[in-house]
């Protein structure tokens, strides 16, 4: 470990900017708040989207670790304490004067602050807190600010915290305890998973009960969040989205975000992707999380044991309705709110219009185009006023090309021709290749 003492705050935040860009877990949303008098900053639910970092993620906060130092040894952690590579660490009074000077460039509207563990979990807390505790009181900052819990410390320190930021989130790392216990024996679940208990009864608790919170602040108002990896240990799609909703379930999380694995550090423990990073997997991940959070999915809808894995090549929502025939096509003019919710091509606010524009006179499929129904996807599974949009023959392996593309196809036809469907030599003659330009020329002279 090279720890660096004598480095300037530009030297530092490039450093710590850096090591901090593996952690998906922060957003800007979830939270409306205007300016006041005598403060500087607000906040807004909407989310921001100011720059980009390296990796093409949106970039609306100043996102920094306090430290990169850390007293654990993970193995998949570029900050892990057996690394040799430049450390350093803010002080409170270094990250209040970058956000503020940040903030008055516009170059932010908020804070994102996550650190490693600085001596011990307590210690780590404490200097969180006096961060947002000057950043609140005395630079009177009003923007957003998520931090992190750590876990592990005074639970005490982590309710102040909470008082002062609008969202927390605590990191699962790896969703199993066998995946914790062999690449960051460190941690446990149980210990991980304390403070974000905490956190969500004092969510819970100031719903119901008047609570004389510090300057008549909401305790975590934007809720809390948090993290996994995908693809350092072996779990497969369908043990990952069941943690995910028993999260949700148990813990009233606002988000679970999804990183996919970088190799960045060589160690025997840690798997080789010859493909990189799986970006896929991770895509299919956050597409399945929005389809249990916002379309009533359950996680054993979209996989099970037998089936552990997203397809590759359709989204989570297509592949379920392929596999579901049954229940389509859906009559838009009659069907209930959740069944149109499910058709491919329909989301949320297309739904909810369908519903409401289908009071006042039956709809068409012109009317749904204008609607923003996507008509590519979802003119395979409904019918208006009793007819499909054109005849369509309802074979799961013919919808499921037309859904793949053009571009996809053959990879389609090579891989997958007989996911849906039992091959037959009569009828399957779209597996035949195209003819090539020489083909065509020889056949037209007669040389065939």
């Amino acid at each position: 470990m090279l720890i660096q003492e004598q480095m300037d705050l530009q030297e530092k935040l490039a450093v710590l900017s850096d090591a901090a860009k593996y952690d998906v877990s922060c957003t800007s949303s979830g939270v409306d708040r205007k300016g006041k008098k005598g403060m500087l900053g607000s906040a807004v639910s909407a989310g921001l989207c100011h720059s980009f970092a390296a990796d093409g993620r949106c970039i609306s906060l100043l996102k920094i670790l306090l430290t990169n130092q850390c007293i654990y040894d993970c193995r998949y952690c570029i900050n892990r304490r057996s690394n040799d590579v430049v450390r350093t660490a803010f002080t409170p009074d270094e990250v209040c004067t970058l956000t503020m000077e940040f903030y008055r460039r516009n170059y932010i509207e908020g804070l994102f602050l996550s650190s490693g563990i600085l001596h011990s979990p307590d210690y780590t807390m404490d200097l969180i807190y006096q961060v947002l505790r000057k950043l609140r009181g005395q630079c009177r900052f009003n923007g957003y600010i998520h931090v992190k819990a750590i876990p592990g410390a005074d639970p005490v320190l982590v309710e102040h915290v909470g008082l002062l930021a609008d969202r927390m989130s605590v990191n699962l790392e790896l969703p199993t305890a066998e995946g914790l216990k062999s690449l960051a024996p460190s941690k446990t679940r149980g210990r991980i998973l304390a403070p974000m208990r905490q956190i969500q009864r004092g969510i819970k608790t100031q719903r119901t009960e008047i609570i004389p919170y510090e300057r008549g602040r909401r305790f975590v108002p934007a809720g809390q969040s948090t993290q996994m990896i995908v693809g350092a240990t072996p779990e497969n799609d369908y043990q990952m989205i069941k943690v995910a909703e028993a999260l949700y379930r148990n813990y009233d999380l606002k988000r679970v975000f999804y990183s996919a694995f970088v190799r960045v550090n060589d160690d025997s423990a840690l798997p080789v992707l010859p493909g990189g990073p799986p970006l896929l997997r991770e895509h299919r991940l956050y597409q399945a999380d929005w389809l249990m959070r916002f379309y009533g999915f359950g996680a054993e809808e979209l996989l099970s044991e037998a089936q552990p894995h997203f397809n590759v090549l359709l989204d989570p929502k297509c592949d379920w309705a392929l596999r579901h025939m049954e229940l389509f096509p859906v009559e838009i003019n009659r069907a209930d709110y959740d069944a149109v919710l499910r058709v491919p091509g329909i989301g949320v606010k297309s739904a909810k219009r369908i519903m409401a524009a289908r009071k006042s006179a039956p709809l068409d499929f012109g009317d749904l185009k204008k609607l923003g129904v996507v008509l590519k996807r979802a003119l395979y599974f409904i019918t208006c006023k009793g007819r499909m949009m054109y005849p369509v023959k309802m074979d799961e392996s013919f919808i499921a090309r037309q859904l793949v593309g053009e571009e996809r196809r053959k990879v389609w036809d090579i891989h997958t021709s007989d996911s849906y469907r039992q091959i037959s030599m009569f009828d399957d003659g779209w597996l035949m290749p195209q003819p090539t330009g020489e083909d065509v020329r020889t056949a037209v002279l007669g040389q065939i």
